[in-house]
């Protein structure tokens, strides 16, 4: 009736049943994001999750970042156009204010 082969259905209906095999990995990712106030993006996550022994590719770690709705704050940068004292400043010669 819905027009799909059986084994389409059947295999969804198996692959809903199954565990989720990254349980664990989405509770750490939470956990480092929330520790650092949302700043940390999904390279620095997986930095994290490495030191802690936790290995995952960084692909993954961006995907489940993305499941999870996480998303890293970036905070914009300042304009700064002051350089300082740059060349040789001229002699004042005429005494002009």
């Amino acid at each position: 009736m819905a027009g799909m082969p059986r084994s389409v259905y059947y295999y969804q209906a198996s692959a809903l049943s199954k565990a989720d095999r990254h349980l664990e990995a989405k509770a750490q990712i939470h956990q480092i994001f929330h520790r650092h106030q949302g700043r940390y993006g999904y390279r620095r996550v997986h930095l994290a999750l490495r030191n802690e022994q936790h290995y995952l590719d960084p692909k993954t770690v961006q995907r489940l970042m993305g499941q999870l709705g996480l998303k890293s704050t970036v905070r914009p940068k300042r304009y700064q156009s002051y350089r300082g004292a740059v060349g040789k400043t001229a002699p004042n010669l005429l005494q002009r204010n």
